[in-house]
């Protein structure tokens, strides 16, 4: 083995711009296919996490304006739901599916004041259920129960980036402090009394930064806020968690009856499709799945030949490698070679050009994805009404790795072997006559 690498290593050495060029093709192949892999995975990741910020299997829905005229009324109406409706989502036939169901209102314009500090904001008056149904992290103190709800208690819960601008904390010092750490000092706020326009509220719970809504949200009990600001039995938005539509089309069918009958309740056409605002998160998630999946096979697809075009670079440096050395592989074949030794020598020979190239581009490629990694911090995009993760964790796993490790092998082998069948059959007459 010993003899047969240092004959591999000495022709490859006559030959140093030709591997070299021919190396450089699969490590770019490899390179691109890690990259694109890496790139694809901080794209995915970024849209599941923020399809992972609430309940998947939740829909939320809201009043809109009529298109459509109805029992002697005009269109363009406003329609706005109330508890009523909170009580028809778990009648039938929706009470078989139906298992939580969460209302929340709001206030905005609103300014919170502590001491010399204040941030503007706007209020949510949501029920203790809500927390569950929009995955909302507390990380210290409570959130909202039942018994602040029936006593119309001024408590208020906020995010950690709200409480610490309350209380004064800079940015630039804590620049390089994870958010947990950060979160610790917003912990100081927890039982203090906050001034939102000039009504006192005590400071029971501290979430985790939640960056899906455009301002920043501070939660208290619906009841206190219908009472504070007379809204009534009006609901802004109405959230429910579901069980048992596994399907697209058992989805839509839900929704369809589901529409109707809130519309029919507020004297809107029942086929108007406008008059309720529907957002079912589990069919998104459903839809964003098929379109990663899609994303996947691309960067595979375009990976894979791109790598392609290396191996085929390999085999072709091979044959021509052949076609040069035929006068020696005659002479080989005369003094007693094998086909098999020929076969081997050619076979070895491209799987360690393919192997070693290979993992030079594999590695650059890791350590391009770990600076991206680096560089891109959770990129997210603010699009004025809301914020949204766009790239996250771009890197690729070990999986994925050793696939590619497999991967060059294989390339290695089937780019040889048409050149080494070649060589392991070369007439030794007519080798010694080639120049």
């Amino acid at each position: 083995m010993k003899d047969l690498l240092q004959e591999i290593w000495s022709n490859l050495r006559r030959n140093k711009l030709r591997t070299c060029l021919t190396g450089f093709a699969v490590a770019w192949g490899i390179f691109m296919l890690i990259l694109l892999l890496g790139a694809g995975n901080g794209l995915i990741h970024g849209i599941e996490g923020n399809s992972g910020n609430y309940m998947a299997n939740s829909i939320n829905a809201w009043g809109r304006t009529t298109t459509l005229p109805w029992d002697g009324l005009k269109e363009g109406r406003r329609i706005s739901l109330k508890d009523e409706d909170a009580i028809r989502t778990k009648e039938p036939p929706f009470d078989a599916y139906v298992d939580e169901v969460a209302t929340a209102i709001y206030q905005s314009g609103l300014t919170a004041v502590y001491g010399s500090e204040y941030t503007n904001s706007f209020l949510m008056g949501v029920e203790p259920g809500f927390a569950a149904m929009e995955k909302l992290e507390l990380m210290y103190g409570r959130f909202l129960s039942d018994l602040d709800m029936r006593e119309q208690r001024k408590v208020v819960v906020m995010g950690s980036n709200e409480a610490r601008e309350l209380l004064g904390t800079s940015d630039a010092r804590e620049a390089g402090l994870s958010v947990r750490e950060k979160a610790r000092k917003a912990r100081k706020l927890i039982g203090k009394f906050v001034n939102i326009n000039g009504i006192p509220f005590q400071v029971v719970g501290i979430i985790r930064p939640d960056e899906r809504g455009g301002g920043s949200r501070m939660y208290i009990p619906m009841s206190t806020l219908r009472t504070l600001y007379r809204r009534g039995d009006t609901v802004d938005e109405l959230y429910f968690s579901f069980h048992g539509l596994k399907t697209k089309e058992a989805n839509e069918a839900f929704e369809q009856a589901y529409r109707k009958k809130l519309n029919l309740a507020h004297r809107a056409a029942p086929n108007d499709n406008n008059a309720i605002g529907i957002w079912n998160r589990f069919t998104m998630n459903m839809e964003m799945e098929g379109a990663m999946g899609i994303i996947r096979t691309a960067l595979w697809i375009i990976g894979i030949l791109t790598l392609l075009s290396g191996i085929v670079g390999v085999s072709n440096i091979m044959l021509i490698s052949v076609k040069e050395r035929t006068h020696e592989l005659g002479i080989r074949k005369a003094i007693g070679a094998t086909p098999g030794s020929l076969l081997r020598l050619i076979l070895t020979e491209s799987v360690l050009v393919t192997g070693f190239f290979g993992y030079v581009g594999m590695f650059l490629g890791v350590v391009a994805t770990e600076y991206l990694d680096k560089i891109s911090q959770n990129m997210v995009m603010d699009v004025g009404l809301f914020q949204m993760t766009v790239f996250k964790d771009p890197t690729v796993g070990l999986g994925v790795c050793l696939g590619a490790t497999l991967l060059l092998v294989i390339a290695g082998t089937l780019a040889g072997l048409a050149p080494a069948r070649r060589a392991a059959h070369v007439r030794p007459i007519e080798a010694l006559r080639a120049e």
